[in-house]
């Protein structure tokens, strides 16, 4: 082998093992990654979303939090798209024609925000949309992830979520700092038309999914019927499990409480005077402590159990969360700690323990889901998550509006705060619905036994496929 591609497979397995995580870079790969990469990108809209509905259409606190619930239905009802591509292939094919469908979706979305937008109930409308657009593209992401994650040891468990989440945030990165000047250089809908190309790098990446065409039978409708309730069935049977059911509660509890992230930016905006280009810094150390917590899991947390991981997170979040209300209350500048200086401090760690706490929810609901209908289960088990950030949010906004929170008055924001962190801590007395060490090496010792086809006769399935 010549000197030169002896060093360019040094050069690959170096970037296979440390940039990868030891997941080989083929071209399908390449697309998923892509898929997270551009929904990090799309965070360049997001500041350019919450200015554009406080100032342009003069919504209250509670009424952009209660939107922003509204538009995370999409993600709610993964399922049915996950169903579809399960169940419905496009043109014989049942991944690439809807990462296509939802590059174009997204694109005519984002456009309509920057021409046609001009009423609450049109925005409302049309960010529904772009969720709708991320929301496919993330089911197809996750179903061809799980396919991979299922088969993961308890030893290498979360080295591609960790790799797709990194991604994420790098893309997040990418654009952080810049959500955040470009609106001191340009209109809110300058922005939107900008970001209306990135849907269609998605559209573009669908080609590189490794997947052959669909036969599809010619059979009655009553046979296709028939496919439609076995897939249902296998799906009712899944999720009747305790080792299914309990976890998803559990994480439906811990994603459920109230949010105060909407009146904090108009807090942040209105009260301390904070410039969108300083809330694109505060962006930008928020995406690199998204991916200072992939690190910190995948390096050193990826082994330990769930019920360890997210127990101790829990706690310290909500403890450290509380320190908001230094800022809130104003008693950071009593210490000598400047305003923006305390947020982009408090930011940053909250981010990171944040990061941390999701990385075992992502790999524990990859691990669960059984073969066959990988895509319509994950895609539940995530739209259970969504459901709880949609309640999340909608009890946020009821909370601010009886606390009388406004555009102008924060008085009770530290009630809001208080209230917010310490109801993070109602999962903790359910821990133990979390899967054990000992349930996880069962799981690995029968999945091995299954590769290797040496399960005695009688022995039990897979714990991902039995209950």
């Amino acid at each position: 082998m010549a000197a030169s591609e002896l060093r360019l497979d040094k050069l690959k397995r170096t970037v296979t093992a440390r940039l990868l995580f030891g997941n080989e870079p083929t071209p399908e790969l390449i697309a998923i990654l892509t898929v997270y990469f551009v929904q990090g990108i799309l965070g360049l809209a997001r500041l350019a979303v919450s200015f554009f509905l406080k100032d342009e259409l003069g919504l209250s606190p509670a009424q952009v939090s209660a939107l922003v619930g509204i538009a995370a239905i999409p993600w709610v009802v993964k399922p049915v798209f996950g169903f579809l591509s399960d169940g419905l292939p496009l043109f014989n094919y049942r991944r690439r024609p809807y990462l296509v469908l939802s590059g174009v979706l997204g694109m005519l979305s984002w456009l309509a925000l920057a021409w046609l937008v001009d009423s609450t109930w049109s925005a409302t409308l049309a960010i529904l949309v772009t969720s709708l657009s991320m929301a496919i593209a993330d089911v197809i992401a996750d179903s061809l992830v799980v396919e991979r994650v299922r088969a993961e040891s308890y030893s290498n468990a979360g080295s591609l979520q960790a790799l797709t989440w990194g991604t994420a945030a790098l893309g997040s990165l990418v654009t952080a700092y810049l959500s955040g000047w470009l609106l001191e250089q340009v209109s809110t809908r300058v922005v939107f038309a900008i970001v209306a190309s990135f849907p269609l790098i998605v559209t573009a990446i669908a080609w590189l999914i490794a997947e052959e065409p669909v036969t599809i039978p010619t059979t009655t409708g009553n046979g296709k019927a028939s496919e439609e309730r076995s897939q249902l069935m296998r799906l009712w049977q899944a999720i009747r499990r305790r080792s299914i059911w309990l976890p998803t509660a559990f994480v439906f509890i811990w994603q459920a409480t109230p949010s105060s992230d909407s009146a904090l930016f108009f807090f942040m905006t209105n009260e301390l005077g904070f410039e969108p280009e300083f809330l694109g810094r505060v962006r930008l150390v928020t995406s690199l402590a998204s991916l200072v917590g992939v690190w910190l899991y995948q390096r050193f947390l990826r082994q330990l159990p769930f019920r360890v991981i997210l127990g101790w997170t829990t706690l310290f979040s909500s403890l450290l969360g509380l320190t908001t209300l230094l800022l809130v209350t104003h008693a950071n500048r009593n210490l000598g700690i400047d305003d923006h200086w305390f947020s982009l401090g408090d930011s940053l760690i909250l981010t990171v323990m944040g990061q941390i706490a999701f990385m075992p929810i992502l790999v524990l609901s990859a691990r669960i889901c059984p073969p066959g209908i990988e895509a319509t289960l994950f895609a539940l088990l995530m739209s259970i998550w969504n459901l709880a950030g949609l309640l999340s949010h909608e009890s946020g906004a009821l909370l601010t509006h009886w606390l009388g929170i406004t555009e102008t008055n924060f008085e009770n924001l530290w009630l809001l705060v208080t209230i917010a962190n310490l109801s993070s801590l109602l999962p903790l007395p359910f821990l133990n619905w979390l899967p054990s060490r000992e349930d996880e090496a069962q799981r690995d010792a029968r999945l091995e036994a299954v590769a290797t086809e040496q399960l005695p006769q009688g022995s039990a399935r897979p714990a991902a496929l039995s209950s």
